[in-house]
């Protein structure tokens, strides 16, 4: 099954040579030991600006990759969309367009990063970022307003302006095609999305993401997470659809699998605090898992930020729809000690505290 191409990704990349994946990055400050100095002051334009280019690392984190409404209350959903989301979610995503079906990301893109690092580069009139996957955005900082009445697009349409030291970005005109995350929250044509770039020195900014959907959420949110600079590498080619053997496999859950329900009790046994402790292949991993449970509702907490319903295959088996599937694994007096999360890219295996 298709868990997430960012492993799959990460897997390939061991395997290819020769395509400036560690060739140094030319003209950015370093130590004296030769590595790249990320501390150093940021660079400026020629008219003060200050200058974003470079290639970046741009990843909301897991928990918001998984679920991007993790900040909003019950009931800041439409129901609509709530209801569609939680179909998504029991099929594990089988339809998701991006995972499943190799269209493009869209806004999710913007809201959670891509799959590897992008790239920006940076003119007085236009921005432009590249991503692996062949797509692309203009950021125009000409002075131009938002179209009123675009044609739909997967990227939408995005214009910029400087306020002091910040980028603000605008974007609209997205199609309802995309998901916003990996749970399968969905969006509407009025979505309307604000971001806020600021590079606080050479390596490292800080982005806010502003996502305002009024037909689908009651109230505009913000998530906000860091942008590394990726020093001494390059992007790598990525076509989701080249070589593609996943999707006739994906079925989403079986019958006997939407027929399982796990009391509450056996539900409470699985709470606790879980640290990874070893991990195999290119599996994508966090150093804490936090699982909870609220409203009969199993959840968790990877690497610590947004909350993912974990839906049960069995007993003591589950799915978030990232990573793979979750196992909890009990000793002989049937006591939780570990829970193993498995994926086509290797296991994470994580010991649950006292």
């Amino acid at each position: 099954m298709k868990i997430l191409p960012m492993a799959l990704l990460f897997a390939a990349r061991t395997l290819v040579m020769g395509q400036w994946l560690d060739y140094p990055t030319s003209l950015i400050p370093r130590t004296a030991d030769g590595k790249p100095n990320l501390a150093a002051p940021a660079p400026r334009t020629s008219d003060g600006k200050p200058d974003l280019s470079g290639l970046w690392a741009m990843n909301a984190g897991p928990g918001h990759l998984a679920n991007v409404t993790a900040d909003l209350k019950p009931g800041e959903i439409r129901p609509w969309a709530e209801a569609l989301y939680k179909q998504r979610l029991g099929d594990l995503g089988i339809d998701d367009p991006w995972t499943a079906k190799c269209l493009p990301a869209g806004p999710r893109v913007i809201l959670t990063g891509a799959n590897g690092p992008s790239r920006i580069t940076q003119t007085p009139q236009l921005i432009v970022i590249l991503y692996e996957d062949l797509t692309y955005r203009q950021i125009f900082m000409d002075g131009r307003k938002l179209p009123i009445d675009p044609n739909p697009s997967w990227m939408g349409y995005s214009v910029g302006r400087w306020e002091g030291d910040s980028l603000v970005v605008e974007s609209t005109g997205f199609n309802d095609r995309s998901w916003l995350d990996m749970g399968g929250h969905p969006h509407t044509e009025s979505l309307r999305i604000t971001e806020r770039f600021r590079r606080t020195n050479f390596g490292h900014m800080d982005l806010q993401v502003t996502v305002d959907d009024p037909k689908a959420y009651t109230r505009p949110w913000t998530i906000s997470f860091g942008v590394s600079f990726a020093a001494d590498t390059n992007m790598l080619e990525y076509v989701c659809a080249e070589n593609e053997k996943d999707r006739e496999h994906l079925i989403g859950r079986t019958a006997e699998e939407k027929g399982v329900t796990v009391s509450p009790e056996s539900l409470a046994k699985y709470v606790g605090i879980y640290e990874t402790v070893a991990t195999t292949g290119s599996a994508m991993s966090a150093r804490m898992f936090r699982v909870t449970l609220a409203d009969g509702q199993l959840m968790i907490e990877i690497g610590g930020n947004g909350k993912i319903p974990l839906i049960p295959l069995s007993e003591t088996t589950f799915s978030p729809r990232l990573l793979g599937t979750y196992e909890f694994v009990k000793d002989g007096r049937g006591v939780v000690t570990h829970l193993i999360a498995y994926s086509t890219e290797g296991e994470v295996k994580a010991a649950r505290k006292d």
